[in-house]
């Protein structure tokens, strides 16, 4: 049997406009641990679409090769037949289902009659949760289960499968520390037992942790393949292929000189909209002009609660406390009226709440602020156009016109184009929840260098996140945020991520 499952050689794959992959080559060795690192749009999950049959063979030019014989995959399912399963980003779960009724969907447990045999499907599905770590009732709803366990609930589901090489697209990207960690061990123990994994990831220390060989894209074409197991693999070197450069700070420079105050909040405190009890318990805090201001806090702490109660109560009940705006109390009930007063914000999830996947950039842009190009109630087409081509062009988005689907773009362009909408909208407070989740460093230096543009203008940033490194290397104060309530602030040049972990993990006494 040969060392070699894949092959991948000279595949070339084009869309209207754009040459999405250019005899792209790639080798995998049986039993291996393989990722695939690249920018955003390098072409890293078109790749991966070619081999799994999500692209049909046809649609590329170029050959594959898995298990010593050429293949032509006409669907997924065919690929799978092969052993060859894809979990992508966004889990295909159905969450109204039972862990069993996912895991055999499509390839239902049947006794004799045609049936369903729910005792075999429960049973087999319990020993396939045990294999990855779960401990939860096979009959249990997705719904019930968090993010962590439900990419779990996915890897059983290709087991089920009889996999031979498991696809993973950016597994740890919504997962917070603890859930990585028992992923990462979880394809260590999939790779003991001869399982082959390819993973597609940004995360470059969970790379060089966990892979054995690397593959690298940029711009549609393979650059190199790097050894792990040799020991030379550094994160800056893996840096250099993907972006064809060496990036001498992940974090761009900046002088910084706050101003006035823009935003005060004082004794905020918000509802669960369907439970009783309190996500976010009289919390207070401010940020001034040219500043960035940090929120820290783990997974539940209430950060994005709070982000999204201040913009116009879009989240919470019984909402109360004061907001000030340059020193003068406003009302925020209302999205409009939020916007209205000068507040933007960037959700976390840019793909559900931040865009509109099937419109075009041009329409994504102006979204949130129609009214300043609107003519006696129409919208003037021409302008629309103007400002959304201006927009593509000061953000370096990568696209081929402002007419391109949001959908089609890599996640680094889909994020310019969340911030473009709401700078488009003048705010003099912009907040930040995870601007850079999920995205290359290249993109993120770039997203890093439009927030100190706008700080150098006199903007008010608050920025959310899950990264300590990033709150450490962009702000200039950080708070800290645990069970709702606010458990300390320190400036940037007093902060560590010891001490941030420390008061994050206050104890205190848990949110009413």
């Amino acid at each position: 049997m040969s060392d070699t499952i894949l092959e991948m050689r000279t595949i070339t794959k084009t869309f209207p406009g754009v040459a999405a992959l250019q005899d792209v080559s790639i080798t995998v060795r049986r039993g291996e641990i393989h990722a695939i690192c690249g920018e955003n749009g390098a072409g890293k999950s078109t790749l991966m679409k070619v081999l799994s049959g999500v692209y049909p063979a046809g649609s590329y030019d170029g050959e594959i090769v898995f298990d010593g014989r050429p293949v032509h995959f006409r669907g997924i399912r065919d690929s799978e037949t092969h052993g060859i399963v894809i979990i992508h980003q966004e889990l295909a779960l159905v969450p109204h289902l039972s862990i069993a009724e996912n895991i055999f969907l499509g390839n239902e447990r049947r006794g004799r009659s045609g049936l369903i045999d729910w005792n075999r499907a429960n049973a087999d599905a319990t020993a396939l949760l045990e294999s990855v770590g779960l401990r939860e009732n096979a009959v249990t709803p997705i719904a019930a289960l968090g993010v962590g366990k439900q990419q779990l609930v996915e890897i059983a589901k290709a087991l089920s499968k009889k996999v031979k090489l498991l696809i993973l697209d950016e597994p740890t990207a919504a997962l917070n520390d603890v859930d990585s960690a028992h992923l990462l061990d979880l394809l260590r123990r999939l790779r003991d037992q001869g399982i082959t994994c390819i993973m597609i990831s940004h995360k470059l220390g969970e790379i060089t942790a966990i892979a054995d060989s690397i593959t690298v894209l940029r711009d549609g074409r393979t650059v190199e393949r790097l050894d792990v197991r040799s020991g030379e693999v550094t994160q800056d070197r893996i840096i250099r292929g993907m972006v064809g450069r060496d990036l001498h700070s992940f974090y761009p420079d900046r002088v910084s000189s706050p101003g006035e105050e823009v935003l005060r909040v004082e004794n905020w405190t918000v509802r669960h909209p369907t439970q009783d009890r309190t996500v976010v318990d009289d919390v207070g805090f401010t940020v001034r002009a040219g500043e960035v201001v940090g929120i820290a806090g783990l997974m539940g702490a209430g950060r994005t609660e709070l982000a999204m109660s201040i913009f116009g109560r879009s989240y919470g009940r019984d909402i109360s406390g004061r907001l000030f705006l340059r020193g003068r109390p406003i009302r925020a009930r209302t999205v409009a009226e939020a916007i209205g007063n000068g507040i933007a914000y960037a959700t976390e999830d840019r793909k559900r709440y931040g865009l509109n996947l099937i419109d075009d950039i041009r329409h994504n842009v102006s979204a949130a602020a129609l009214r300043k190009l609107a003519r006696l109630g129409w919208v003037h087409d021409n302008e629309e156009i103007r400002v959304a081509e201006a927009s593509r062009r000061d953000m370096n988005i990568k696209a081929p016109s402002v007419m391109a689907t949001v959908g089609k773009l890599s996640g680094g362009n889909q994020q310019k184009v969340v911030l473009s909408k709401w700078l488009f909208t003048d705010p003099d407070v912009l907040i930040l929840d995870e601007p850079t989740r999920g995205i290359d460093v290249g993109a993120k230096f770039e997203i890093y260098t439009i927030v100190n543009r706008l700080v150098a203008q006199g903007k008010a940033v608050v920025l959310i996140s899950s990264e300590l490194p990033e709150l450490l290397g962009m702000c200039d104060r950080i708070y800290t945020l645990a069970a709702g309530r606010l458990t300390g602030e320190l400036p940037a040049g007093e902060a560590t991520q010891e001490k941030l972990m420390q008061l994050m993990a206050k104890d205190k006494e848990p949110a009413r």
